[in-house]
């Protein structure tokens, strides 16, 4: 795993401006690659490719980069890791020029694709995660593309005749000739969803590559999509069959990504997805692998033991580290940096701590990431569906008065209500669990009004429901619903959000997330879910094979099944999260009043302060929890404090 970035400079000439440049851009990721860095320049035309290495495999010198094709046609910078290229050079055997490698390294077999096979090809050939960019000698161009899931992160901006890319944002805005500008609509979106989606980013004249995309670097820029996650043939004809094609997808995904030359464990929660994977990876290694996991002394967020128990049934050396509030904490000073822009997933803080734990023992780390939205994993898909259904039982004008209830029950503190509602949470506690009934209540109250299925999920999905209330000056203009045009017609309505969950919260939260802690650490993740062929071979099974019964992920659950005894698995999801209630009231009260006060919110001219002033009131007082919707709020404007905006 690296970090890559680079620049197009017609006005620089000078061989060492363009190193000193690209070293520089380098330096601000060097978390990313911290053995080795280096430069490749063309002064004629003002190029530079930069890159910092994390040595995964060969570890020798002969792996740095940037790497100049065998022909030397092709220059690259590559982040990431080609599982499949040891069966891709033999492949090549006989097919082209190179008669001897120099090196072991996956970098060098896709340069040796591209000079075959040429770019789009050698793209759909490629089982792994990756961002690069690639320079054409021959056509004096610039591509760059991303993996199928977008693993891998990579942006790319403009300003005036400068074209920069980059793993980070940070890498781009350190060159001194680009002047990046906050984009206001893209603010909303983060309100919205508590990330920005892709192809956004907060700056304005910075974009992400969307995943599964390449692009042609230049004034204008236009991805092109090289795969599509529903592009398998066929469907899954039984639940039986399901299984076993999963089982036998992941097993040779987990089985791929084991291949280094460096220590390999798991991340392991003790849930379904996590469980799985590390099962999987014991399963195929010759000495006992090593998981990780974090403990929390709240026992509403703490899973640690479930993972202990998994890990001792199926033989892992396990390492786990329990965190108090103050150690937690202590991390959202970093968060700014590590994230770029502004990240609201309070799960940043727990996936970091882990990372640092694996980091201390192994370089590579397998997770389960990317189940939950292949396989029916948030209750949200047949929530909403039922909700639908409810609502859909009334007429629209009776339905457009319950949200004026919700807003009398606003009056009312919601420690009140969950005392009414006390009984019926105690009476139903495993359907509850932790959820704030009153606020659940008050939710449902104000969707009833909207007028279609694909509008109630937008809201439900929606952290700040009408963000231009908290934003000023600026429009909501983008919405992940741009996606349902590229859908297939044919998906049921529980598919529909699957599918927009997949090409938008996914690559948006969960990787972005995971990506910046883990590489923060210096650690590489890899994520055996999404394997392209576990990807294809999900989106072939219908929906009533994944979630049965109301029971989420049921064929994983099943292929797990075989490895691990049910009792170990079957209990109430938790998620990985941290108590940003409590915190707020509690060790980051004055932070949070420091950071929202009514000048300093009023001077920068971007959010309401009687807005944020009235929530963080009701939050102090317990009137009602407001904990995420500050939590964005604090990530915003930790961010602008950091970026210095």
């Amino acid at each position: 795993m690296c970090g890559i970035t680079g620049f197009i400079d017609e006005s620089t000439h000078s061989s060492d401006s363009l190193i000193n440049l690209g070293s520089r851009m380098a330096d601000t990721i060097y978390h990313r690659g911290p053995d080795s860095g280096g430069t490749w320049t063309d002064s004629n035309v003002g190029i530079c490719l930069a890159h910092r290495r994390l040595s995964i495999l060969d570890l020798s010198e002969k792996g740095n980069q940037p790497m100049e094709s065998p022909l030397g046609r092709y220059v690259i910078s590559f982040n990431g890791e080609i599982y499949n290229h040891k069966q891709l050079r033999r492949e090549l055997e006989g097919k082209c020029h190179i008669t001897s490698w120099r090196s072991d390294t996956d970098t060098e077999t896709l340069l040796g694709l591209i000079e075959t096979y040429g770019l789009k090809r050698t793209l759909n050939k490629l089982v792994g995660m990756f961002a690069f960019a690639l320079w054409d000698k021959h056509e004096r161009t610039l591509y760059i593309a991303r993996d199928r899931a977008g693993e891998k992160p990579l942006y790319y901006g403009h300003h005036e005749k400068l074209i920069v890319f980059g793993s980070e944002i940070k890498a781009l805005i350190a060159h001194p000739n680009f002047s990046p500008v906050i984009d206001r609509e893209a603010v909303c979106s983060f309100f919205r969803h508590g990330y920005i989606p892709e192809p956004r980013s907060i700056y304005r004249n910075v974009c992400k590559l969307p995943p599964g995309c390449y692009a042609r670097l230049g004034q204008t820029v236009e991805a092109v999509s090289y795969w599509s996650p529903a592009s398998g043939p066929g469907q899954t004809s039984s639940a039986a069959e399901a299984v076993d094609a999963i089982d036998g997808a992941l097993s040779t995904a987990v089985g791929s990504q084991l291949q280094a030359d460096v220590p390999v464990g798991a991340f392991l929660s003790g849930g379904v997805d996590s469980s799985l994977v590390a099962a999987l990876m014991q399963e195929q290694s010759t000495t006992r692998a090593k998981t990780f996991s974090i403990g929390f002394s709240d026992s509403a967020f703490n899973e640690a033991p479930f993972a202990k128990l998994v890990a001792d049934y199926i033989g892992t050396e396990h390492h786990e580290l329990y965190v108090g509030d103050a150690e937690a904490l202590s991390v959202i000073p970093d968060l700014p940096k590590l994230y770029d822009e502004p990240f609201a997933d309070s799960s940043q803080i727990p996936t970091y701590l882990l990372s640092k734990l694996a980091r201390s023992q192994i370089k590579v780390a397998l997770s389960g990431d990317g189940a939950d939205e292949l396989f029916g994993g948030y209750s949200r898909y047949n929530f909403t569906s039922t909700l639908w259904k409810r609502f859909n039982a009334f007429p629209l004008y009776a339905r457009k008065q319950m949200p004026g209830f919700s807003a009398l029950l606003n009056i009312v503190p919601e420690n009140f209500l969950n005392g009414v509602f006390a009984p019926a949470k105690l009476l139903f506690r495993d359907t509850f669990g932790n959820v704030n009934i009153a606020a659940k209540l008050k939710t449902l109250l104000s969707l009833a009004g909207l007028k279609d299925y694909n509008s109630l999920y937008y809201h439900l999905i929606s952290l700040w429901k009408d963000p231009r209330l908290l934003v000023l000056n600026t429009n909501d203009n983008y919405s992940i619903l741009e996606h349902l045009q590229s859908l297939p017609k044919t998906l049921s309505k529980e598919e529909i959000i699957m599918c927009l969950d997949f090409v938008s919260y996914l690559p948006g939260d969960i990787l972005t997330k995971v990506d910046r802690a883990s590489m923060g650490a210096s650690l590489e993740v890899r994520t055996p879910f999404l394997d392209y062929r576990v990807i294809e071979a999900s989106f072939k099974m219908p929906y009533n094979f994944k979630v049965q019964n109301g029971i989420q992920k049921q064929c994983i659950r099943d292929v797990l099944y075989r490895r691990v005894p049910k009792k170990l698995i079957d209990r109430p999801k938790k998620g990985f999260g941290v108590p940003i209630n409590k915190w707020l009231r509690g060790p980051l009260r004055d932070w949070a009043q420091d950071l929202l006060n009514d000048k300093r919110i009023k001077s920068a001219g971007y959010l309401n302060a009687k807005i944020i002033s009235q929530i963080l009131r009701e939050h102090l007082s317990g009137k009602r929890d407001w904990g995420h919707h500050l939590w964005a709020v604090l990530m915003f404007e930790s961010w602008r404090e950091s970026a210095k905006i």
